[in-house]
């Protein structure tokens, strides 16, 4: 029986569906494209934006006209099962905490799921979903729920097996994942995990998908010195502006955030650090939007996600006074985004004669191969006798439009 997976979002989506495509894949499941008539498709939503809703809904209605039997799941799906009905022939909603039930939707027999599957050069682990959090703007709460994290164990077992099957870095990533181990009893915290895996496990890479500011302690940013885990860190900013911080129901002031930055980059020097932000949330003025530049400016980010505010129904934002327009927001994402390839292009610079661990995970046409540093920077290499999931060493020669080039150290 042939199965196609379709995936919209955030890593913990993408995690999920690997996870399901695993046990399918164990389970005798051909998992193949749209193109390839398959029997049953399952489309895993997202709904961060109105935007991803409306993707979702393109996904779906492109799956119902293959012929095949669609299993629709995720956030979409989760928040607005009603509108998933109203498309014709879909076969059935599974909610967020059925997911990987799904097997058993379709085989009609009890199956255990396969986590350790990804077909990523570097999977993804899901430690930890939910979310406490109340941010003003954000709909993901309510579909996913409160936090809560996976068991240490559980997570170390996966983790090995991915090491032991030739898998070089594992990507630890959650809805809130800085909150992993508040809910478990005695209470943990993400660096216990994390000094777990490194102790237990043979894995050659390690890599955070993002934390919140606050949640950066000492002990955290030690952990940083371990050559293991990835130099590289994801720090949400949304907006350096105080006021509008507060509207969005942020935990931190701008003050803040410089102030935590500054310690991460004295004591871990060529970190590549991204980040987040928001731009015309309701409120935000020319002020505030500056505000937000001028510590975008003053920080050497590697590089920066830009989001146009998109109003979520059932989001307090939604309903707050002063909408920013359409235009405003087209010309603020213009001026980051600017900002945003210039800071990439100084990060990537400094990078020139550095000596770089990547993990191999396509071949191009001209014979050349594409990895990802530990720094999170895309470095082609000459080369193309390299396996898929291979960890080599190479020397940064030069710069091509959004990449690095590197030869590998043993050509030297």
């Amino acid at each position: 029986m042939k199965v196609s997976i379709l995936t919209l979002g955030c890593k913990v989506n993408q995690a999920e569906s690997a996870a399901i495509e695993g046990t399918l894949r164990n389970s005798g499941f051909s998992i193949v494209s749209l193109s390839e008539n398959p029997d049953y498709c399952v489309v895993n939503t997202c709904t961060v934006t109105s935007k991803s809703d409306y993707q979702s809904r393109q996904l779906i209605r492109r799956a119902v006209r293959t012929g095949a039997k669609v299993l629709v799941t995720g956030c979409y799906s989760q928040l607005r099962p009603d509108e998933i009905k109203k498309i014709d022939r879909v076969h059935s909603v599974v909610n967020n905490e059925d997911k990987f039930n799904i097997i058993n939707i379709i085989s009609s027999q009890i199956k255990s799921n396969c986590c350790s599957f990804s077909a990523r050069s570097r999977p993804y682990v899901k430690v930890q979903d939910g979310c406490n959090n109340a941010c003003t703007y954000c709909i993901v709460p309510k579909a996913r729920g409160k936090s809560r994290s996976m068991d240490a164990q559980s997570i170390i077992e996966q983790v090995s097996n991915f090491s032991s099957v030739g898998y070089h870095e594992v990507v630890l990533t959650g809805i809130h994942l800085g909150t992993y181990g508040y809910d478990l009893k005695p209470n943990k915290k993400l660096s216990y995990l994390v000094k777990s895996i490194l102790k237990k496990t043979q894995i050659s890479r390690i890599r955070l998908s993002s934390l919140e500011v606050h949640e950066i302690d000492e002990e955290m940013i030690e952990l940083f010195q371990e050559s293991r885990l990835c130099r590289h860190i994801h720090v949400p900013l949304q907006s350096g502006d105080d006021a509008i911080l507060r509207r969005m129901k942020r935990s931190y002031s701008s003050r803040d955030y410089i102030d935590i930055m500054s310690i991460i980059l004295e004591k871990l020097p060529n970190i590549a650090i991204g980040t987040d932000v928001i731009v015309g949330f309701p409120g935000e003025g020319p002020a505030e939007f500056l505000n937000t530049k001028g510590i975008l400016e003053s920080l050497p980010f590697s590089n920066i996600h830009i989001f146009p505010f998109s109003a979520r129904p059932g989001t307090p934002a939604s309903l707050m006074p002063i909408q920013v327009g359409s235009a405003d927001k087209r010309e603020r994402f213009r001026e980051l985004n600017a900002l945003n390839l210039m800071k990439k292009a100084v990060y990537m610079s400094e990078q020139t004669d550095r000596i770089l661990d990547i993990i191999i995970e396509e071949r191009l046409d001209d014979y050349s191969m594409v990895g990802t540093s530990g720094n999170y920077l895309k470095v082609r290499v000459n080369s193309n006798s390299y396996a898929r999931k291979s960890l080599i060493s190479v020397r940064v020669e030069g710069i091509e439009e959004n990449r690095l080039i590197g030869t590998p150290i043993e050509l030297i």
